[in-house]
């Protein structure tokens, strides 16, 4: 039988002293995959579309 061994436990998300919801780190996307070798994308939210640019010089500008 060939068995992978067994994978850690995901570390646990940190504990609040007020007994909230524990929070969570939130999630990295890398640009180059999400622009997938393109240069402006699409980006749509609460109904309203915005456009996600890289320049030149690699910086990013978003706008409605």
């Amino acid at each position: 039988m060939n068995r992978e061994p067994p994978r850690p436990a995901p570390p646990s998300a940190p504990t609040r002293s007020d007994g909230a919801a524990p929070v969570r780190a939130p999630k990295c996307v890398d640009s180059a995959q999400l622009f997938a070798g393109a240069t402006e994308l699409l980006i749509e939210h609460r109904g309203a579309r915005y456009r996600l640019k890289q320049t030149s010089l690699g910086k990013l500008i978003l706008t409605k």
